[in-house]
């Protein structure tokens, strides 16, 4: 009778209420909306007020949106337990295979994009490959891309320009392709001049808006990191991932494809590197052999603050959204104040340390999560 008594005084795990700041302290994403809100206050009692016009909000934004675009492949590998150091190489890459089709082979962007994506993808497999059958660390194997895709960048473009590392002419063999404006350039300047002439945004002194429309990056950021958070939260795919990254022997002992899982995460990271190549390459109308050039390191750092774990098997992608997001209006802002620019590479270590120490320590002390 007294066993009976004690069982139902003890509350099911399944049902046991948790305060409202346990749930939040849980988010993977609480970092990140932090430290936006911070980094806003910041700038907003030092920077010159025209930051957070219009024209301020996108000019942050756009950078914000291609290392988003890498962040939210970054947050996703991490999160399945595995790092991809080649990122900003494989935007370089991407770059020189993508330019090689339109200019040098003059092949339209309704086949030039699906093949850079699935040339990307195939980069990823191997990257994957070599990770899964050689049992080394990726960080390792990576990293030994990060120099291997750089190089054959190198190589690549001095070949395809007769000894130039920058290829031109991409806007020239675009000209004309209904695809080119999905990628390139600004977004529903019809729109923007309806605005203008309501007299709901700012305008030059002959009526032309400042603001033409909204960068296409911006759109594709929002975009990838609303479909990546669906498909991290409510499918039976993105469980898998969490369960890869938490724990792969068990996870594979319960049924899940975990060699499988990961190597698509190589290759859709690869992917979101080669979406942001045609997207700058577009954007330049040229590309070179530094594109891309650290993003790597970055796009992993907006991952952290993000919320995911260094060891896997916890993330989210919208808190690399957000984390991209700080970058941006770092990197942006400081050029609204009078402070050095130089301190944007101060701001990337400290955010880093702030964010690891942030993911495992706080967070283990407030929730009991490892």
């Amino acid at each position: 009778m007294a066993a009976d008594s004690t069982a139902t005084t003890q509350t099911d795990e399944r049902i046991k209420q948790e305060s409202l700041f346990t749930r939040l302290m849980k988010r993977p994403e609480l970092g990140a909306i932090a430290g936006v809100i911070l980094v806003t206050v910041f700038f907003l009692f030092t920077a010159d007020p025209a930051m957070f016009s219009l024209a301020g909000f996108m000019n942050f934004m756009s950078p914000a949106a291609q290392l988003g675009i890498l962040a939210i492949g970054a947050a996703l590998l991490m999160v399945g337990g595995e790092f991809d150091l080649s990122l900003g190489s494989m935007v370089a890459f991407a770059g020189l295979f993508f330019g090689a089709c339109v200019v040098t082979f003059g092949i339209p962007l309704l086949f030039a994009i699906p093949l850079t994506l699935l040339f990307a993808a195939l980069v990823g497999n191997l990257n994957g490959q070599i990770v899964l059958r050689t049992g080394l660390p990726s960080f390792i194997v990576t990293l030994a891309f990060l120099f291997i895709l750089r190089g054959l960048s190198l190589v690549g473009l001095k070949w395809a320009t007769d000894g130039s590392t920058q290829l031109r002419g991409v806007r020239e063999a675009v000209e004309g392709d209904w695809l080119a404006p999905i990628f390139s350039g600004e977004a529903f300047p019809g729109l923007f001049v309806m605005l203008a002439e309501a007299g709901l945004i700012d305008t030059f002194k002959n009526g032309t808006p400042k603001v033409q429309g909204i960068p296409v990056e911006i759109l594709w950021f929002v975009v990838i990191a609303l479909i990546a958070n669906y498909v991290l939260t409510r499918t039976p795919y993105g469980n898998w991932i969490f369960a890869s990254g938490g724990d792969a022997n068990a996870a594979s002992n319960s049924g899940v494809p975990v060699r499988r899982v990961k190597l698509s995460l190589f290759m859709i990271t690869a992917c979101c590197a080669a979406m942001v190549a045609i997207i700058t390459v577009l954007d330049s109308g040229s590309t070179d052999a530094r594109r891309g050039f650290q993003k790597e390191f970055e796009a992993i750092i907006a991952a952290v603050i993000g919320g995911c774990l260094l060891t896997g098997g916890y993330g989210s992608a919208l808190g690399a959204f957000f984390g991209a997001i700080i970058f941006g209006m770092v990197l942006i802002g400081l050029t609204y104040t009078d402070i050095d620019q130089d301190w944007y590479l101060v701001f990337l270590g400290g955010m880093l340390l702030i964010a690891v120490v942030f993911n495992n320590l706080i967070r283990k002390r407030v929730t009991g999560e490892r």
